[in-house]
């Protein structure tokens, strides 16, 4: 089912206005993701590259919160917790992210398993004080209702890092934009339905994407407050870019990982300038940008020589975003740097073009 709007509001930092609709649960934006892998040091120089300080540590664990801007990433290195256990099944990967609400944790919890959502038999060691449960590929998704003027979900367990910065700005990342997942087939409308049931979510964007070899299918399901973001993609070919990640990841979870910038040029040459290695777009993508999107206002000089790519609503042609994504640097897991220019996509007309430049890597690498 698409969304039906019911009024709009101010995204974060955005600079538009956001789609919202009926919040019963009060949600709130991703307060974190967190990573774990069998060499968690190749996560914290990877966070670094990106621009994140650590921030805290925890009193008794090993467990780092990065953070740039509003975007939390912990890293959980503890040998004796769900986190471990997770990256044993899967390698280097997001274990878990967290999701606020204006409502108590506790309440959001039992209304989410009234509704079918599914619980731990034992939530292991948890790395914040939070209620969890299941998420997309049994990876545990956290609760949080302690953030902003309630105080810190770190508060309890967590000190600060000397000498540390509590609010980096590092490369100018300002939030986490959308999470997307990698599917078995058929379990698309399982996870639409699981995400409408607890908390309200609803379809946005329905693509279906043909690629010289393969192809895709994503369902955007968007939350309440508009900013919370989870699209869904699976795949019906046994090579294509989903199942190989399925296959390497060995089980459903998060393929990447979308961040939001307010000067994605000067976001993006700094994380290159530190080693950053990004997906590669063909010139001649950048040919045609005027025929495509005419006005654009854009350095199409800077956008070429960052591999940027450029999107634009088809009714207008002015709202705008702009859009990179990396090569895969946790696991199979990337990253997207996002910036919003009125646009509340995902780059549609992009998508084709992220397809194929994956779908030209993997042959390079004799996938396909």
């Amino acid at each position: 089912m698409t969304a039906q709007p019911q009024t709009s509001t101010q995204g974060p930092n955005l600079g538009m206005e956001v789609t919202t609709f009926e919040n019963p649960m009060g949600i709130d934006g991703f307060e974190f993701v967190e990573f774990a892998a069998p060499d968690p040091e190749l996560l914290h120089a990877l966070f670094k590259r990106m621009g994140f300080t650590a921030v805290l540590r925890h009193r008794t664990r090993d467990i780092t919160v990065y953070r740039q801007g509003g975007v939390n990433f912990l890293v959980n290195a503890d040998p004796d917790s769900f986190a471990a256990e997770f990256a044993k099944a899967h390698g280097p990967s997001a274990c878990g992210f967290a999701i606020r609400f204006k409502r108590p944790a506790d309440e959001v919890k039992a209304t989410a398993l009234d509704n079918g959502g599914e619980t731990f038999d034992d939530e292991g060691s948890k790395a914040v004080p939070a209620p969890v449960i299941k998420g997309i590929g049994d990876c545990m998704l956290y609760l949080v209702d302690r953030y902003g003027d309630a105080g810190s979900i770190y508060d309890a367990d967590f000190v600060a890092i000397e000498g540390a910065d509590q609010n980096p700005a590092g490369f100018g990342l300002t939030f986490i934009d959308h999470l997307t997942h990698n599917l078995y087939l058929g379990n698309m409308q399982k996870w639409s339905d699981y995400y409408e049931r607890l908390f309200n979510f609803r379809e946005i964007r329905y693509f279906d994407i043909k690629g010289a070899k393969t192809g895709l299918k994503s369902k955007a399901m968007t939350a309440p407050d508009g900013i919370v973001r989870i699209p869904l993609n699976e795949s019906s070919d046994p090579k294509s870019q989903i199942n190989e990640y399925l296959d390497a990841y060995k089980g459903e979870g998060i393929q990447h990982i979308a961040c939001f910038t307010d000067d994605i040029y000067d976001t993006v040459e700094k994380m290159r300038a530190q080693g950053v290695e990004f997906l590669d777009t063909p010139e001649t993508y950048f040919d045609v940008i005027d025929q495509r999107i005419p006005d654009h206002g854009e350095d199409v000089a800077r956008l070429a020589k960052n591999k940027i790519l450029i999107d634009a609503d088809q009714e207008t042609k002015s709202r705008k975003l702009l859009q990179i994504f990396t090569q895969n640097t946790i696991g199979p897991i990337f990253f997207e740097i996002i910036q919003r220019k009125g646009n509340e996509g995902f780059g549609e007309g992009n998508f084709q073009a992220l397809f194929e430049s994956i779908e030209r890597d993997q042959m390079k690498r004799g996938v396909l």
